[in-house]
């Protein structure tokens, strides 16, 4: 059994819930221990309200001994400064996380643990020598995000890369720019909780909120922001085509409050529903009959694994997404379009007729997608390198470049 720090970009009990959650989940899972640490807030708060109840709940939460949420994971809240990058702000929370870190860790007992982070800004807060080993999980191009401080970013990503043992990433063009600083970096894609979306397959009750709509339903579940979501693409569809329901699960502008939904809650086949509780989602999608995935095409796409690819395939629905390079190996399970109306109609109507893969052929891709096998694979790998050993328990591991 090995003890492992997961600092995370996203608080734990988060409605939609990311690599970070699971993969300390999977370790757990895995037989090992797990301190999850929230968000450390890259991007400076606004002021508007979704931002003011997160710092509230953090203000509460920051004093607290880490909460056990699983046999084996405990969640703590770092009592820092969102935003706090330089300057003596900088060097209050640098000090605040080193001391909070140590106490956490002191308190539940864990003894040399691995850092494994996603937040490209480790380096600006910790000394990668104070841990077992170190591994950076690079899951997208969290810079490219609105609001987030790109220069910053981009320079400390590059040091955190040169300087920990293990680096993994989750789509061709990341691994691509982080093996120029990282030549061992490991790509291993995004997967999905395939046992919770299988569920889908089953016939489920209707949520009371989609009860009423009639069918065809077009699903798209997951943050919905104007930076990587294609809006104009997804309003042209429905005003083309009044006879498909439009079902929009998730919460609106999170990450981009330029998003504006006002033409789609105009429409009269648009239903915005607002984020779902985790356990809930298979009974939307085991009640639609098409999933959608309308990405623009950017920066930000080119560099993601949409989650929700394989979390859609694993509830058996027919997949229509723009084609980006991360999903280019899955074009025979799924239809893969430009981002355009006419390609995006064609799919849908053919996914609607029952033509393309077949049911089987998008479960049994989506099975082999999961955490389980993915962390596995993950840990194989620390393992080669002599920073896991056999019996679980971890060996010191000199970072490269000190």
């Amino acid at each position: 059994m090995a003890d492992f720090i997961v600092l995370a970009t996203a608080d734990w009990d988060h409605p939609l819930w990311t690599n970070k959650q699971h993969t300390a989940q999977s370790l757990v899972e895995a037989g090992h221990r797990v301190l999850y640490v929230e968000s450390l807030g890259i991007r400076a708060p606004r002021m508007g309200s979704a931002d003011r109840t997160r710092i509230v709940r953090r203000l509460r939460r920051m004093l607290q001994l880490p909460r056990r949420r699983l046999n084996g994971l405990w969640v703590w809240s770092p009592p820092v400064l969102p935003g706090g990058h330089s300057g003596i702000v900088l060097q209050i929370n640098r000090c605040l996380l080193k001391v909070g870190l140590w106490l956490a860790t002191h308190w539940l007992r864990f003894k040399r643990p691995i850092l494994w982070t996603y937040n490209p800004l480790t380096t600006l807060y910790l000394d990668l020598n104070r841990f077992a080993a170190s591994v950076y999980h690079c899951v997208d191009r969290i810079q490219d995000q609105p609001g987030m401080p790109q220069t910053r970013i981009e320079v400390n990503e590059q040091r955190l890369a040169q300087r920990v043992n293990v680096l993994f990433t989750t789509s061709p063009e990341l691994q691509s720019t982080h093996l120029r600083w990282h030549p061992g970096a490991r790509m291993f894609g995004n997967v999905a909780d395939h046992r919770h979306f299988s569920q889908a397959l089953q016939p489920l009750p209707c949520p009371s909120a989609m009860r009423q709509t009639p069918h065809p339903r077009l699903l798209f579940m997951g943050a919905i922001d104007a930076y990587k979501l294609d809006l104009h693409l997804l309003h042209q569809l429905i005003l083309r085509h009044p006879e498909w329901t439009f079902v929009l699960i998730g919460p609106v502008g999170e990450c981009d409050p330029s998003t504006d939904v006002a033409p789609l809650k105009a429409c009269s086949n648009v239903h915005l529903v607002g984020p779902q509780g985790y356990n809930t989602l298979p009974a939307w999608l085991s009640n639609g009959d098409v999933a959608l995935l309308p990405l623009q095409r950017n920066g930000y796409t080119r560099n993601m694994f949409p989650m929700k690819f394989f979390e859609y395939l694993s509830a058996g629905l027919p997949v229509v997404a723009t084609a980006i390079p991360a999903l280019a190996a899955h074009g025979d399970v799924a239809w893969l379009c430009e981002p355009q109306v006419e390609a995006f109609e064609q799919g849908i109507s053919e996914a609607l007729a029952g033509h393309g893969p077949t049911l089987d052929q998008r479960v049994a891709r989506a099975r082999i997608q999961t955490y389980q096998v993915r962390t596995g694979a993950m840990l194989d790998v620390l393992q080669e390198k002599g920073l896991l050993k056999s019996d679980g328990q971890q060996a010191a591991g000199q970072v490269p470049g000190s």
